[in-house]
């Protein structure tokens, strides 16, 4: 069965491979390059478990670095976006996850040098969609420890605005012109994005303790502006414990890649755009502290993007404040646990020793797989 399983995540991750074309993904400003909000580390859902989840995210720079130092220069005074991410996921099978993500930006704002009002760029409205199934290619439960490996190939699907312009005024002639918004302020690259993912998890229940990583490639294409971002890579380690029998508390090391962004040169004939593709591109190091809080089937979850490295190819804008709380949601579309009174419960989750059932199952409250009492 497992075998049947793989055999449709590979079909689906072909079918979004062939029919992808060009590759390519919205850089994002003064924060991370990754499209997947939060950074969420993501393994596979129980077998008809549902995860509906958001996060709001807010990031704010005013730094400048060149190289890996900080630089006076600038292009422009600040930048900041206010992003909310939506999730919805399933488990189709013990193995196999499905899951659907976009989100929106309240604003994305791009301020001017000394607030100049001719040169802030501002946008607000729908981001991109992003189609995201993820298989199991290992998941034992064990009664000391669960180990997991997650495969996952994602596709996302420009949806918000990606060539929105600027009107500006000649003072002496009064002739209108149209400038194209620097790609930090658009809502989307206006193309599609294949994500390569992959999660590996090691949990200690009765010791309260996790270790996991994740890696992500994203490989970018040209979009119809002719313009082609640099691809985007990522490693991040965590390490986790949950404290007071609720509190979970995670920190993070995570590293990115970011290349330069290139430019179809027949753009040249028509118009410089507005930005300089050479000042694009870096490399950067963060710490993220992570907290959460299960309140019932809601888990309540706070983290923040700490910046220890950046190196910028050329002077541009760098991290400086990127902070991320949200709210998820877990239920099982049908009952998976099924207690029997008039019979021995040998069966218990790791998690939740309160939770027994007499044959195999899922915890009703984490999804976790039962244990047989030894």
């Amino acid at each position: 069965m497992k075998s049947v399983h793989f055999t449709i995540f590979l079909l689906v991750s072909f079918i979004i491979f062939f029919f992808n074309g060009r590759l390519y993904s919205q850089c994002c400003g003064g924060g991370s390059g990754s499209p997947i909000a939060g950074g969420a580390s993501q393994g596979v859902l129980s077998e008809r478990q549902v995860e509906l989840s958001t996060n709001l995210q807010i990031i704010n720079t005013n730094k400048f670095y060149s190289g890996d130092s900080p630089d006076t220069a600038r292009y422009f005074d600040s930048y900041h976006s206010t992003y909310q991410y939506f999730r919805m996921a399933y488990g189709v099978t013990k193995y196999f996850t499905m899951s659907i993500e976009t989100g929106n930006y309240f604003d994305k704002e791009e301020i001017g040098l000394h607030k100049n009002p001719a040169t802030t760029y501002k946008s607000s409205g729908i981001g991109d969609l992003i189609i995201f199934p993820r298989y199991d290619i290992i998941n034992w439960t064990e009664e000391k420890c669960r180990t997991e490996v997650t495969l996952g190939l994602g596709y996302k699907i420009p949806l918000g605005s990606y060539n929105d312009s600027t009107k500006m005024t000649e003072p002496f002639s009064g002739t209108s012109y149209y400038i194209t918004n620097p790609q930090a302020v658009q809502l989307s690259s206006g193309s599609q994005d294949i994500i390569f993912y992959t999660f590996l998890f090691r949990g200690y229940p009765l010791k309260n303790f996790r270790v996991f990583a994740n890696a992500m490639y994203i490989k970018k294409g040209w979009n119809p502006q002719g313009e082609k971002l640099g691809d985007f890579a990522s490693i991040g380690l965590f390490a986790g414990r949950t404290f007071f029998e609720k509190l979970g508390v995670t920190v993070q090391f995570r590293g990115e890649w970011v290349d330069k962004m290139k430019l179809n040169k027949n753009i040249l004939l028509y118009a410089y755009p507005n930005y300089d593709p050479e000042a694009t591109g870096y490399k950067k190091i963060f710490f993220t502290p992570q907290i959460s809080y299960p309140v019932g089937k809601f888990t309540v979850f706070a983290l923040s993007d700490i910046p220890l490295y950046q190196y910028m190819t050329k002077t541009q804008v760098g991290s400086q404040f990127q902070a991320t709380i949200g709210l998820s949601y877990r239920f099982f579309a049908v009952k998976s646990l099924v207690k029997d009174k008039n019979a021995t419960n040998s069966y218990y989750c790791p998690m939740h020793p309160d939770e027994t059932s007499s044959r195999p199952g899922q915890c009703s409250k984490c999804g976790m797989e039962l244990v047989k009492k030894k």
